[in-house]
């Protein structure tokens, strides 16, 4: 294991924001990932566990305790099943499956990260979730201090949560294992009207894996959801806010508010999701309560591509986004009485 201290963890992040960790801990095994989990454990240490940094805010003071980056990797394949060590690139992982001709996956092309957060935030996009086709997550349960395996049906899937999200110091992921699908080369049913609309097609429609991959790929580029260097719209965690899930009542609320702001024909998009929940889109909430495209004068701004999407334009603090967050939130609830929520993970700071 590599260990360093006082190591800086912006650069482990798509934000590149956030002070030092008082230790930084890289392990390669899995039986190195339980080593310093348990050491840490042992010694009363706060751990912070890193995958690809694409889903975390730290605060600009760091992390005091033990931060534990995973960097294990493993791909297997045999048949249908894939099972990856936490540590993989997901990215890398979904382009390998299209190549041996596999769908399941193929809408989640490039999605930063590493695959031991998958199941952790039920990763989806463009109409597939990881919960389609997990079938067990490996993981240390650091309360039983032990190896774990948990199926998919007590993995607890809903829309970007898990039991491992919502008990998120009680489980380190190890591996990932799914069940994918041959389809001779064919992708997977395409669910998302948008990728429908890209690919020329009817939604329930199949198109070869590689083409549904690649589409995905330029939908997102275009929206700067695909990691580029040179490219501040892509420092960012994609989508800061998840899509509000409201009740009748709550959603009744917010048409009122919405055709009061903005003329009784206007129709919010809304989604079914789940008996008596509706979903809308919290991008649509945002443009719609003045934070357009480029909003913003300062280092942390709205994507020039999405509004979904915070960035950081290359001199921002963890406080200059974060202060960007709170003002959007609240001009979203006072527009229509809707309370967006983070997507991603903050370390030693809240919005």
């Amino acid at each position: 294991m590599q260990e360093l201290h006082e190591a800086p963890l912006a650069p482990l992040t798509t934000f590149r924001l956030g002070g030092p960790a008082t230790r930084l801990i890289t392990a390669e095994t899995d039986a190195e990932v339980i080593e310093a989990v348990r050491a840490a454990d042992a010694a009363g240490t706060p751990l912070l566990v890193i995958g690809g940094g694409s889903n975390l805010v730290i605060g600009d003071g760091g992390f005091s305790g033990t931060a534990l980056r995973i960097a294990t990797r493993g791909f297997e394949l045999s048949g249908t099943k894939l099972e990856l060590a936490a540590g993989e690139i997901w990215s890398d992982a979904v382009a390998r499956t299209v190549e041996a001709g596999l769908a399941g996956i193929e809408c989640l092309a490039g999605i930063p990260g590493s695959a031991g957060a998958t199941p952790i935030q039920n990763v989806g996009a463009y109409g597939q979730e990881v919960s389609s086709t997990i079938t067990e997550v490996v993981a240390y349960d650091r309360e039983a201090a032990e190896t774990v395996t948990v199926p998919a049906a007590d993995c607890h899937f809903s829309y970007r949560h898990s039991r491992f999200k919502q008990d998120p110091d009680r489980y380190v992921v190890l591996r990932v294992r799914f069940e994918l699908e041959d389809a001779d080369g064919l992708s997977a049913p395409i669910k998302y009207p948008e990728t429908a609309r890209a690919l020329g097609v009817e939604a329930g429609d199949r198109v070869p894996a590689a083409q549904a991959r690649e589409t995905v790929l330029k939908l997102r580029a275009g929206k700067g959801m695909v990691l580029d260097p040179e490219d501040h719209d892509t420092w960012s965690a994609g989508s800061f806010f998840t899509n509000p899930i409201l009740t009748a009542q709550e959603y009744e609320t917010f048409l009122t508010r919405a055709h009061a702001r903005l003329g009784s024909d206007v129709v919010p998009p809304a989604y079914p999701a789940g008996e008596g929940l509706t979903k809308t889109s919290a991008a649509w909430l945002i443009d719609k309560a003045g934070f357009t495209k480029g909003y913003g004068t300062g280092p942390a701004r709205i994507s020039t591509k999405h509004t979904l999407a915070l960035t950081n334009r290359g001199s921002a603090t963890t406080e200059d986004l974060l202060a960007l967050a709170r003002e959007v939130v609240a001009g979203v609830q006072e527009a229509f009485g809707v309370t967006l929520v983070n997507e991603p993970v903050t370390v030693g700071v809240s919005l």
